[in-house]
């Protein structure tokens, strides 16, 4: 199994950054993604995100909002994504004072592609993400 773990400080209110990162069901159509959906709520819950003209299908597999934490598995095979058996945790922590550290941490086998170039893929979902939480809960 491969593992990429990004873990960034944002400047920025804990529960604000939980409440972008957390929110499975708060994608946004834009950039790389051409279509969205949800089906379910809570644990369990499926989105499928499309992007390319291909679907990565996604489930919930934990949440805890006390800790701000929760979990995440591509379901579907033929994601457009170069990995498989793929699992990611997201994980904020308060720091105070208005900053707050984001772990990011997902494991997988690489798919289609070598090794290093499956995990940058992965990394630059994370930073990207991470980036969009920052940018939204700046000021």
């Amino acid at each position: 199994m491969t593992t990429v773990e990004v873990v960034e400080t944002v400047n920025s209110n804990a529960q604000s950054v939980w409440d972008i990162l957390g929110d499975f069901g708060g994608l946004t159509v834009g950039g790389p993604i051409t279509a969205f959906s949800i089906d379910g709520e809570g644990v369990g819950a499926v989105r499928t995100i499309t992007m390319g003209g291909a679907d990565v299908v996604e489930r919930l597999e934990e949440f805890d909002a006390a800790a701000m934490a929760l979990k995440y598995a591509i379901i579907n095979d033929d994601s457009p994504l170069p990995v498989s058996g793929y699992s990611a945790t997201i994980k904020v922590t308060d720091n105070g004072d208005n900053v707050c550290t984001v772990e990011w941490i997902g494991t997988f086998e690489p798919k289609g592609a070598p090794e290093e170039a499956a995990s940058d893929v992965v990394r630059g979902i994370y930073t990207g993400g991470i980036a969009g939480a920052r940018k939204a809960t700046a000021g």
